[in-house]
């Protein structure tokens, strides 16, 4: 089986569908890039779902999928919400139980372009709760040349990810301590008034209940992106002197599984500013109905930039860490940064 055997697509009818429009606008105006991208991401999740689950089954029936990780989503131009919204899915690659599925994100017309690239990591699982096992794959034939370069650009990310995993453990080179110095120097200066990134954070509880199960008694994934993200935008408003509109999904990353009851800690912080983009570190810290296990559940590092109303980048202040965790985390939002300058 190849690749574009596994391809699925799907639209939004935002230009026809006056009420579907209306639930993805941000707010009921004219206004530029007025699409709520909080629910794009739950449209993505359960498309790579949908997609993954379409080939594990055809090997595996009882299978179900999850997700892993969203590796990144690069989103190249804000979406009009009057024009309808193409969606092409299709696994690149293959692993022992994984698959990267890669969809792109279209807006046909004239003219077309292109919004988004997307790249979701999905697992194989056979059984119910605790006693579920990740279950192996048949691999896919790569044949022709994109089919070739699709997969090598998905074993790059994964191996890329390993780097920066790793990277983030090392602490500050020559640059990165001056620049951290730099921060901390002109926090002495007396009538010093910066933005501290320890007071730039958002929080919020949320009890899960049966409307967002997805799998049998687990909460879909990407109903909680949806929430983790639209905290983190209200987050980097405290920083954006004007608008700030998202340009990446540097990474969510799903540790573990959300059930029904649980109750959930949103937190959303600034971690780091540029000239003009703005990165937000989000977290979502699981607490169990019996109140006996807590853990991490999800983490999300996302990169907005400050517009203005043209749509034109326009300077952000600069954010100030003050303990070691603020600088480990402005340091790892900075790698990440240049990373993503360097792509674009």
């Amino acid at each position: 089986m190849r690749p574009n055997d596994t391809s699925m697509s799907r639209a939004l009818a935002l230009g026809t569908d006056s009420h579907l429009r209306r639930r993805f606008m941000v707010v009921d105006e004219p206004l530029q890039g007025n699409l709520r991208f909080g629910l794009l991401l739950e449209v993505l999740d359960k498309l790579a779902e949908d997609t993954a689950l379409a080939y594990v089954r055809r090997f595996s029936p009882e299978a179900m999928v999850v997700t892993a990780a969203i590796d990144n989503i690069l989103v190249h131009h804000a979406a009009d919400v009057n024009r309808d919204l193409d969606f092409f899915a299709r696994i690149n690659h293959v692993g022992r139980s994984s698959m990267e599925v890669g969809i792109r994100v279209e807006q046909p017309g004239n003219p077309s372009r292109h919004i988004a690239s997307c790249y979701f990591t999905m697992v194989a699982r056979a059984g119910m709760g605790d006693d579920a096992v990740s279950i192996p794959l048949p691999p896919l034939e790569y044949l022709d040349d994109m089919e070739k370069e699709r997969h090598g650009r998905a074993i790059e990310r994964r191996e890329s990810y390993r780097r920066e995993h790793a990277l983030a453990q090392e602490p500050p080179n020559r640059q990165e301590f001056e620049l951290l110095a730099e921060r901390h120097h002109e926090q002495e200066i007396p009538g010093f008034s910066g933005l501290l990134t320890g007071h730039l954070v958002t929080d919020s509880w949320e009890r899960m209940y049966p409307e967002q199960e997805n799998v049998p008694k687990k909460i879909f994934g990407g109903y909680l992106i949806r929430r983790a993200y639209e905290l983190s935008s209200i987050c980097a408003e405290q920083v954006a002197p004007n608008r700030p509109i998202i340009v990446a999904v540097n990474r969510i990353n799903f540790f573990h599984p959300v059930r029904l009851g649980d109750k959930l800690h949103y937190t959303s912080r600034v971690v780091y500013t540029g000239k003009t983009s703005i990165g937000v570190e989000a977290s979502i810290e699981r607490i169990s109905r019996d109140r006996t296990t807590k853990a991490l559940s999800n983490s999300c590092l996302f990169t907005f930039v400050n517009v203005d109303k043209e749509m034109m980048h326009q300077p952000v202040p600069k954010v100030y860490p003050v303990t070691y965790a603020e600088d480990a985390r402005f340091i790892e939002a900075y790698r990440r940064h240049k990373d993503l300058a360097a792509h674009h």
